[in-house]
């Protein structure tokens, strides 16, 4: 029996029992079935970059443009779609235990890139080199020390990048955030009360949402209902289990009590939602060379340091197609979001 809250995502190829820690892939290996017809929940971690093709991909229900030089970061429990025909990529993808021992800071590591100059080359040159090494030696045990270095360096590289503008939030404040944030990954199947979070972190309820206000613009309440419907919209859209369970699963004891959840936050029923699912994806225009930013990008987990999409003049985004509908204002540096 799954436990509440846990993540059943549907196994990638190669991702069973016996899987090396480190391997390459394509894009196209990643796809639930023909032609990307739903999203597919990622069970491992993944750099993905493009080496072809012009289109977008949906990470967490925000569209991310891509082209040559695109790298997406994604984390295990995301959920990940992209356009038809597919975009050529090149696929990293390792289990979080291989990192263990040294200090690279994935939360440095942004979920989308547009790279260019000579760090397109770098990390172009070191994705191919890993993804050679991986096939080379994938029956040879000792390579895996190889591979660990070299998915290390890759990414020590990627965090060092420039362009991400440093936190306005008052350090204390940042800390206290992160802390909750902490805590709501571990707690959010089971607590939708931010006193129950407060008391586990040994603060006020007060000292929570004047934290979450200063780094984000929204309260800890907020905060917290986000989590819980985005992990709802990810296991509606990527997998087949009944509605009623998923809510029992987020701890909602009745589904009309989770149905009206999920419609306020997200701005669709859960049932609406899923059949939107099944939606062609459509294509995005080619964004221009050296964009720093995407026009949407994904939900960050927490320490994400990217851009986030901007919201209607009106301060409300419109829902469409099932996804989340929820104003983000600007992304801090930590890829958290402050008052616009």
């Amino acid at each position: 029996m799954v436990p509440p809250g846990q993540l059943t995502p549907v196994p990638l190829p190669g991702a069973g029992a016996g899987a090396a820690p480190i391997d390459t892939l394509t894009l196209g290996d990643l796809a639930p079935g023909p032609g990307w017809r739903r999203p597919v929940l990622v069970n491992r971690d993944l750099l993905v970059l493009t080496t072809g093709g012009h289109g977008t991909a949906d990470l967490d229900f925000r569209p991310l443009p891509c082209r040559p030089g695109t790298l997406l970061r994604v984390r295990a429990g995301q959920v990940l779609r992209c356009t038809v025909p597919p975009l050529d990529a090149t696929v990293v993808r390792w289990d979080a235990e291989v990192l263990r021992g040294f200090e690279v800071d994935l939360d440095a590591v942004p979920p989308w890139r547009q790279l260019v100059g000579e760090d397109e080359d770098a990390v172009i040159n070191e994705v191919t080199q890993l993804a050679v090494d991986a096939h080379r030696h994938r029956d040879v045990p000792a390579a895996q020390a190889l591979l660990r270095h070299q998915l290390a360096v890759l990414l020590l590289r990627l965090s060092l990048l420039p362009g991400v503008a440093p936190s306005t939030a008052p350090r204390a404040e940042a800390a206290t955030y992160q802390r909750f944030r902490r805590e709501v990954e571990r707690g959010y199947p089971h607590s939708r009360r931010v006193e129950d979070y407060a008391a586990q972190l040994g603060c006020s309820v007060r000292t929570l949402t004047r934290a979450c206000l200063a780094v984000t613009g929204r309260s800890a309440k907020q905060v917290l209902d986000e989590r819980v419907a985005l992990q709802a919209s990810r296991l509606l859209a990527a997998t087949d289990e009944p509605i009623a369970r998923i809510g029992r699963r987020l701890g909602f004891t009745e589904p009309t009590n989770f149905g009206r959840f999920f419609t306020r936050e997200v701005g669709s029923s859960p049932g609406a939602f899923r059949a939107a699912r099944d939606q062609p994806l459509a294509g995005a225009a080619r964004p221009a060379a050296g964009q720093p930013a995407p026009p949407g990008s994904a939900p960050p987990e927490p320490g994400d340091r990217t851009p986030s999409p901007a919201t209607s003049p009106a301060g409300r985004e419109k829902p469409t197609n099932g996804r989340l509908v929820r104003p983000r204002p600007p992304a801090d540096a930590t890829g958290t979001r402050r008052p616009a």
